[in-house]
């Protein structure tokens, strides 16, 4: 597919009807259907809420949204990746959490996304209002792309008059009462009680130390990015910084915020605002450079270091100079180890610092993983203590090598030597030894428990969906569970042994074409888990389709495909054009079958011909 070549015209192809066991979420009990929807533009947002890149996109849709309100309707299929999504209650929750303002189905068994043929997560899916299907967009930075198709259909049905404009069918859930709502992190403060982050009404709330009465909230409620009045948006995780300050991952607005516990006083340590995109600065002055959902925070060796979920990185704030950028990581999402700059992560969600270690909950890989120095003393490497990749997860215990976590988003060092585990889509505490090497289970029957924090003998586990703190008595004695593997709920695409075409479909957007004004404007990366599937093919390029060749003997993995284009505005009289960025990383599992495809078309942006 040449990735210069125009948009095609529009292939008439009719959009299948919305299916999902779970039913239907924000529409006040009403069941909606492409049918009744006739005359409205829809854009189905398929997404998880593991995935947050899914979560990305929700936050760019909101302009769209609110704008386009009387013509496009915007539904959300949740199509699970983890077991637990798959639970209705779970989504149910993350639709409040995430403060998803449009109609979801909840699609448990992956029909609606079979029916529509997607392969990743999150991926755009756009109706017109006669029922086809007219553009799909996968992974994120395609706002702009939809906000001028959109406004094309409207003039093109308006026109024709198929076009019917009306009241969106959302319909709100009723609000909960309650002191939290969805925290996501808690911080010890040295004069006794807990700071909290509550995540979904985007303020930083301290309770005395029951954990429950409110001693003040910080932050005015509304989501926004403002130091006075203090305003966060979904923040997350908290450090105490040396001088008594505490930071903040304020995650929704990219930024690295402080707050003063004896002032009381709000200011912005790193971010600008604006998420980070390839090609943007990795380093440099902190208030200068762009972060990516920041979603924790620790300090080791002289540093703030940052889980950079949006990104799959680790970063690290220099308060001495005043300096951010990247520690670890490559950008690339997967469980690779090595020296830092060279390892692969995947959404890391959760940090705690121990003397010589930085611990890391990875949790699309289900992995708890660590930094240290490296054995000749020059900068770090990166290891994992438990987990495999990014489609094996459960509830087993035992020795590491074999043990699962399903979706870890906290870690805290334990005064033994040992980690305790937030495993938040197993609802339960676990525990690693390094000495033994032995994972065993806390505690269960907590509600996707996302942080934990030590007093003296007990531990404090923040149940992010029952919204509260938990105290428990660490145990001395694990607790017995019955172990379970899973894989991920998606079908293993059948390829044919030998050579295969990976194809990534990009067509720039209507009015817009590829930038190449400083080189190539594509970018993709294709590796494989186990590495040992791809004979030929591996690496990076700038050409968005490649011919790879299967190892004979390897019967089924998973291809990684990273694929990035840049394009800006085609106005000649226009001497600064505005330019977006689209990316996808895909991770498609395989198995190697006579007479299975000999092409894997990934749609980046357009349509597949």
């Amino acid at each position: 597919m040449n990735a210069a070549s125009p948009a095609p015209r529009r292939p008439r192809v009719r959009a299948p009807e919305l299916v999902g066991a779970g039913g239907w979420l924000n529409t006040g009990g009403e069941e909606l259907s492409l049918a009744a929807l006739r005359g409205r533009i829809v854009i189905l947002d398929f997404w998880t809420f593991c995935c947050v890149n899914c979560l990305h996109v929700l936050d760019e849709l909101r302009e769209l949204e609110e704008k386009h309100r009387d013509t496009t309707v915007i539904i959300g299929v949740h199509s699970p990746k983890f077991v637990h999504e798959a639970e209705h209650q779970a989504v149910v929750d993350a639709v409040e959490r995430y403060e998803v303002h449009h109609p979801v189905l909840d699609d448990p068994e992956l029909v609606t996304w079979k029916q529509y043929a997607v392969r990743a997560w999150p991926t755009l899916v756009v109706v017109d209002p006669e029922g086809y299907v007219v553009a799909q967009h996968a992974g994120e930075g395609h706002a702009h792309a939809l906000e001028a198709l959109v406004t094309e259909l409207e003039a093109e049905h308006e026109a024709k008059g198929t076009l019917r404009r009306g009241d969106t069918p959302y319909v709100a859930p009723e609000p909960v009462a309650g002191e939290l709502r969805f925290p996501g992190k808690a911080l010890a403060l040295p004069e006794g009680g807990y700071l909290v982050s509550d995540t979904t009404r985007h303020q930083l709330v301290e309770l005395a130390e029951d954990g429950e009465t409110v001693v003040r909230r910080i932050g005015t409620g509304e989501r926004g990015f403002s130091d006075s009045p203090a305003r966060f948006s979904e923040p997350q995780g908290l450090a105490l910084l040396p001088d008594g300050r505490v930071a903040v991952a304020d995650t929704v607005n990219h930024a690295l915020r402080v707050y003063d516990p004896e002032t009381h006083e709000v200011g912005t340590l790193a971010g600008t605002g604006r998420q980070w995109w390839q090609g943007a600065a990795t380093e440099g002055p902190a208030r200068e450079v762009a972060l990516s959902s920041p979603w924790d925070l620790a300090w080791f060796a002289d540093r703030l270091w940052i889980a950079m979920a949006g990104v799959h990185q680790l970063w690290a704030y220099d308060p001495a100079a005043g300096t951010v950028g990247v520690a670890a990581g490559t950008t690339n999402e997967g469980l690779v180890d090595g020296p830092a700059a060279e390892a692969w992560f995947a959404q890391p969600s959760g940090l705690a610092a121990a003397e010589d270690r930085l611990w890391i909950a990875d949790s699309e890989t289900s992995a708890l993983r660590y930094v240290e120095r490296a054995e000749d003393g020059d900068g770090f490497v990166v290891r994992t203590a438990v987990g495999t990749g990014l489609f094996d997860f459960g509830h087993r215990d035992g020795d590491a090598a074999q043990a699962l976590f399903q979706h870890p988003l906290g870690v805290t060092a334990l005064p033994d030597g040992s980690v305790a585990v937030s495993d938040t889509y197993n609802h339960a505490l676990r525990r690693y030894d390094p000495a033994t090497g032995q994972v065993t289970t806390l505690a269960t029957d907590l509600r996707e428990p996302s942080d934990a924090v030590l007093d003296g003998d007990d531990i404090v586990v923040v149940e992010s969906a029952r919204h509260r703190l938990t105290r428990l008595r660490l145990p001395e004695e694990a607790v017995r569970v019955e172990s379970v593997a899973h894989r991920t709920r998606r079908e293993a695409t059948e390829v044919a042994p030998g050579e295969l075409l990976l194809d990534v479909v990009f067509h720039a957007p209507a009015g817009q074409k590829l930038d190449t004004r400083y080189g190539p404007s594509t970018r993709l990366l294709v590796s494989a888990t186990p590495p040992e599937l791809l004979a030929e093919g591996a690496g990076a390029g700038t050409d968005l389709a490649r011919r790879v060749v299967l190892a004979d003997g390897v019967g089924e993995g998973v291809l990684h495909v990273s694929a990035m284009a840049a394009s800006c505005d085609d106005d000649p009289a226009n001497e600064y054009p505005a330019c977006h960025v689209h990316q996808q990383d895909w991770g498609v599992p395989v198995r190697v079958v006579p007479g299975g495809a000999d092409r894997l078309p990934l749609v980046l942006a357009g349509l597949d011909a």
